[in-house]
C-alpha cells in the first residue's frame, strides 16, 4: 500500500514533471546557496532556475529541515 505524502514533499512529483529533474537534483543544487536565508534561497531558485514560488518554497523547506541532500 502506498503512503500518502503530505507537506512540502507532496510537491515533488509536480516539480519533477515541470522542471525535468528529480527533486534530489534541486535539493543538491541548493548546496550552492546553503549560507543564504530561506527567502533568499527561494528567490535564487525562482530567478536562476525559473521556478514558481510554491515549488521553490517546498524544496527550500525540505532542504533546510535536513531532509534533502
Amino acid at each position: 500500500m502506498s503512503e500518502n505524502v503530505k507537506g512540502p514533499r507532496s510537491y515533488f512529483p509536480s516539480i519533477e514533471a515541470k522542471y525535468g529533474q528529480p527533486a534530489e537534483h534541486w535539493l543538491a543544487a541548493l548546496d550552492a546557496v546553503a549560507g543564504l536565508k530561506h527567502a533568499e534561497q527561494v528567490a535564487w531558485l525562482k530567478s536562476v532556475h525559473g521556478m514558481g514560488h510554491g515549488h521553490a518554497n517546498a524544496l527550500v523547506h525540505v532542504y533546510r529541515a535536513g531532509q534533502g541532500s
